[in-house]
Formats: C-alpha cells, sequence, structure tokens
C-alpha cells in the first residue's frame, strides 16, 4: 500500500524525493460520468473493459491529474504524472485504504493495480464501455486513426486539456459516455488503485498512484 504520509494526490506544493525537491501541480481534467456506480480502471490502450472495478455512488465525478515537476531546474522542462484521481467528496484525507467493490474484503496490506503496457492509465464507467465503444479495431479505428479527434491525438494536444491527458467521449455514446486517460507516470509498470478517506472513513476520491511520489509498501499486490 502507498504509505499515507507521504501520499500527495491533489496537494500541490514542493515535495522531498531521494533529496531532491520537486513541485507538484494539480490539474483539471474535466468530469466523468459514472451512472452505474461501477468505476473502472486500466490501461485503455491494452484492457478497456477489463480492468479492475470499484464500486462508487452513480454520479459524475471531477478528475484531476498531480504532476510532478523532476526536472533538475524546476523549470517544467520535465514532467510526469504522478496520481490519476476520481474526486467523490471534499474532505481532508487522513488515511490511505485499498479501493474495492462493496462486495468484498482483500487481505490486510494487499490492494488492486492496474497494469500498464502502453504507458497510459484511465477511469471510466465500466457499464457504458460495451454500449458506448464501437465493435472493430480500436486501435485503428479510435485510438490511432490519423485524425485530430484519434485518442492518441488529443492526448498528445496541449489544447484538448493538457498534453499527457485526454477527456474523451466515447465514440458510440448516447449520453456522453466517457473515458479519462493520463499518461502513467514513468510508463509501464503495476500500479496501485487506492482510496482516500476522512477520520470517518468517508471515501474521497479514488487514486492512481503512478508511484513518482512516496513510498509503497513492500507487500505483494493483488493484480
Amino acid at each position: 500500500m502507498p504509505a499515507a504520509e507521504s501520499f500527495r494526490a491533489l496537494r500541490p506544493g514542493p515535495v522531498l524525493v531521494d533529496d531532491e525537491t520537486w513541485s507538484l501541480t494539480v490539474h483539471d481534467l474535466g468530469i466523468l460520468r459514472v451512472p452505474s456506480g461501477r468505476l473502472e480502471a486500466s490501461d485503455p490502450f491494452v484492457n478497456l473493459g477489463e480492468g479492475q472495478v470499484i464500486d462508487v455512488p452513480p454520479g459524475d465525478y471531477p478528475v484531476r491529474v498531480t504532476v510532478a515537476d523532476v526536472s533538475d531546474e524546476q523549470d517544467g522542462s520535465h514532467l510526469r504524472e504522478a496520481y490519476l484521481s476520481v474526486v467523490l467528496a471534499d474532505g481532508e484525507a487522513a488515511d490511505v485504504v485499498p479501493a474495492t467493490r462493496s462486495d468484498e474484503e482483500l487481505p490486510v496490506e494487499e490492494y488492486w493495480v492496474v497494469a500498464v503496457d502502453a504507458g497510459t492509465v484511465g477511469f471510466a464507467d465500466a457499464e457504458a464501455i460495451p454500449a458506448a465503444m464501437p465493435a472493430g479495431d480500436w486501435y485503428e479505428e479510435v485510438f490511432d486513426n490519423d485524425t485530430d479527434d484519434s485518442w492518441f491525438s488529443l492526448m498528445d494536444s496541449e489544447q484538448h486539456l493538457i498534453a499527457g491527458c485526454a477527456n474523451i467521449v466515447m465514440p458510440a455514446a448516447k449520453a456522453a459516455e466517457n473515458v479519462v486517460l493520463a499518461h502513467s507516470g514513468w510508463g509501464d509498470g503495476v500500479y496501485p488503485v487506492v482510496c482516500t478517506v476522512d477520520a470517518d472513513g468517508k471515501p474521497l476520491a479514488i487514486h492512481i498512484d503512478l508511484l513518482v511520489v512516496g513510498d509503497v509498501d513492500e507487500d505483494e499486490p493483488d493484480t
């Protein structure tokens, strides 16, 4: 599990990492629709529709990315996404716990992860994906189709949101069902899916921790 005392999602400002001081900034990526209450975390270019599912109250939620400036000069020349977060409620985070479905209980110190093989993580409504994504080859027809609206193009565009992130309505959506994407920090790997809670245990946000900032306990994760 990510260590609560060093967890910095949604907390802008300086952070000490391996004797270097980096700066964190938080960027708004718009709203994610989750009407089913079943939030999927995945590498959307590899396993969209097959990722880990977390239960949240049905609704529309802000999504934010916490970005670390890891450059030596601290001039914004080398940025890495540190956390992708779906914000469920306002409040002060008191602890970091595993993000799970309501009908499951993980063993102590175990947590779900997103396995990344295309350098990208994302959130979507798990129930929306089968209906709102088209039939056919998603890679050639949706992800990389040589248009300005392809998912790759939108992620590279600083005009869409910020370079490296995108909020995209799925091609066959009928009610603006969407997916929010971000590059995955240092790239491919296995990343924890966790929940911050307040002092009363109320869930505040679901996060994919991209392991750029903070410490992770050495226990084996579930995948």
